[in-house]
């Protein structure tokens, strides 16, 4: 399941909804992206753009090659655009499986794709002046050690 949103979601309330009835999940492993500030103060908000039909295309893709390299019961990605300020939820990742391995190491794919690969913008809002937040070069390693 994938969607792209502006509104808020509730962590807990996403998490029930995925599992409810489900007595055949082993494992559950969550993770959530928050705006952070880095302490200083710097960052008053950031903004989150993408482009329509094309994220939520990349997404499907990302999340059905998930489940064709862990057995997975059920995934989530919920992740927000818009403005949004420091403190706020940015990204949803969800993953269930029989087993704690397959479903840790589906969740972190799923994150180092989401930061590589999908498309979405950031722009940052930082001591009054508003700065596209380029790409690291971390992500993409993290990223590359999931190439076949």
């Amino acid at each position: 399941m994938i969607r792209v949103q502006a509104e808020d979601f509730d962590i807990g309330t996403e998490v029930a909804a995925l599992t409810k009835g489900r007595t055949d999940i082993g494992a559950l492993v969550t993770f959530s992206g928050l705006v952070r500030d880095a302490n200083d103060g710097t960052v008053a908000s950031m903004e989150l753009e993408h482009y329509p039909g094309m994220t939520e295309k990349e997404l499907a893709r990302i999340e059905q090659e998930a489940n064709e390299r862990w057995p997975l019961q059920a995934s989530l990605i919920i992740h927000r655009v818009g403005k949004l300020m420091p403190g706020d939820n940015i990204v949803l990742v969800v993953t269930a499986s029989p087993h704690r391995q397959a479903a840790f190491e589906a969740a972190s794919f799923l994150m180092d794709y989401l930061k590589t690969r999908a498309p979405f913008w950031k722009r940052e809002d930082k001591n009054g002046e508003a700065h596209w937040v380029d790409a690291r070069e971390s992500d993409g390693d993290a990223a590359a050690k999931w190439d076949l």
